[in-house]
């Protein structure tokens, strides 16, 4: 391979476990987040001129991921079977471009200039769609939100910005013994945790302890997200990076909630790792 192709490549990587992470928030599950990106990839592989760096390659990845994504022989030819759609991906509730501005915008930190140019709009249809998609999730129910996280002034952060949002913190659990306790007794309808406790124990550990008796969404908080962005095995669908915006959790924690409220398979969940 050429030198190029060499720094086209290294370009590629450095980028793609963001990319993996938006793509999970936005479909609600590792398999069909992971297959779009596997898309993107093979389209990239076909025309390596597919990819437009004219506004950096980061914005140039997420551009074409969007238009694989929006594109009807992906989401709409029912012969498509590589890329599973789940079914909450077809709800109109809160509609796809919307979504993904918000979560442009919010989660992945990109200025709205750059989400006009991954979305294909103008500066004030981007704010438009962001707005339309932060009304929509505001109309989610609100809900009770168990913290797992062992540093004080991080659970204190997350536990204002969870009442901020209009939901009720039903304890903040700084093991994993904690966690499984305080669940036990409430049942919580979110769960933010982080991955690494301080005592040795793991937020990951306890999630698959309670998913085994109830189903609840989970948002996972870590220092290390490319750790848990491979694509080889089970991971986490909703991912946020320490140090975290509040926007950044506000647009996860609705994502979920969103995927949990519209969700037609009520089959219990898979472990999260």
């Amino acid at each position: 391979m050429n030198g190029v192709g060499m720094s086209r490549s290294q370009l590629v990587a450095e980028h793609l476990p963001l990319l993996r992470r938006y793509a999970r928030a936005l479909t609600g599950s590792q398999a069909s987040g992971d297959a779009y990106v596997a898309a993107m990839l093979e389209a990239m592989l076909g025309d390596p001129a597919v990819l437009d760096e004219s506004h950096g390659p980061r914005a140039g990845l997420f551009r074409l991921f969007t238009q694989i994504w929006n594109s009807v022989s992906v989401n709409d030819d029912a012969e498509v079977t590589t890329l599973p759609m789940p079914p909450e991906r077809r709800l109109s509730n809160i509609t796809p471009l919307p979504r993904q501005a918000f979560l442009l915008l919010s989660l992945e930190g990109f200025s709205e200039e750059e989400v006009g140019y991954i979305l294909g709009t103008d500066v004030a249809e981007t704010r438009r769609l962001a707005d339309a998609a932060g009304r929509e999730m505001a109309a989610e129910i609100a809900t009770e939100v168990l913290i797992i996280e062992d540093e004080t002034f991080i659970a204190m952060d997350l536990e204002s910005l969870v009442k901020n949002l209009g939901h009720n913190v039903v304890g903040v659990a700084r093991t994993h013994a904690d966690a499984v306790a305080l669940a036990k007794n409430r049942r919580p309808g979110l769960i933010l945790a982080d991955i690494q406790l301080a005592d040795g124990s793991s937020g990951l550990d306890a999630v698959n302890e309670l998913l085994r008796t109830f189903e609840v969404p989970v948002v996972f908080i870590t220092a290390y997200p490319e750790r848990f962005l491979t694509g080889e095995r089970p991971e986490p669908a909703f991912l946020i990076s320490k140090p975290f915006q509040p926007a950044m959790v506000s647009a996860v924690a609705s994502q979920a909630l969103f995927f949990q409220r519209n969700s037609r398979n009520r089959a219990p969940k898979a472990p999260a790792a």
